[in-house]
Order: C-alpha cells, then structure tokens, then sequence
C-alpha cells in the first residue's frame, strides 16, 4: 500500500498545520508528564509527615 502525501496546491497549508498539531501534542504530553512528576514527589512529601 503507498500513501498519496501530494496535497496539491494546499500543502502549503496542511504541512505547516500537520506539523504545528505535532509540537502542541508533544508540549502536552510533556507538560502532563512534568505535571505527573510534581504531583508525585509532593505526595510523597504529604506521606512522609512533618519532620521532627
């Protein structure tokens, strides 16, 4: 099976917009994943209890 990745006269277009989706779908992921990491360590600083 060969893809068809000719877009014509609007790959200008798509391209640019395919590309742009990509880089906003991989801050999320990190960001979620910062995020993810944050709410565990501070979890586990509220499991641990004050220190005496």
């Amino acid at each position: 099976m060969m893809l068809d990745l000719d877009m014509g006269r609007y790959a200008a277009f798509v391209w640019p917009a395919w590309g742009l989706s990509a880089i906003v779908l991989a801050a999320l992921a990190a960001r979620a994943l910062i995020a993810a990491r944050r709410w565990s360590a501070e979890l586990k600083r509220l499991e641990d209890g004050p220190k005496s």
